[in-house]
């Protein structure tokens, strides 16, 4: 299993409709198949910068990188991503492995 996860910032206005349209936006990604489990979060702490989380689990790495491949997602980052999001920071988990530590 893989757990991909980013926190981020946007460029956009508090509850403004360009922040609402951008998260409407990233929800679409869920209609790839293999995107499993995904979140849309609205962060609750002062302790970082990010305002917005996003959770999605794959079943493996392959699932993961047709995803990561898939055009819709590709456009998503070059259309949306890149030009409204201020700051983030992408962690890709896999679960920890008591038997094989060194294995994903």
């Amino acid at each position: 299993m893989i757990r991909h996860t980013v926190a981020f910032r946007l460029k956009h206005a508090a509850h403004s409709e360009s922040e609402r349209s951008f998260l409407q936006a990233a929800c679409e990604l869920t209609k790839i198949d293999g995107v499993q489990k995904f979140e849309c979060l609205r962060q609750t702490s002062s302790k970082n910068p990010f305002t917005f989380g996003l959770s999605t689990e794959f079943a493996n790495q392959d699932a993961y990188q047709f995803y990561c491949d898939h055009p819709d997602h590709v456009a998503f980052v070059q259309q949306r991503w890149l030009l409204e999001v201020a700051e983030f920071m992408e962690i890709d988990y896999a679960l920890y492995s008591f038997e094989h530590p060194q294995n994903p």
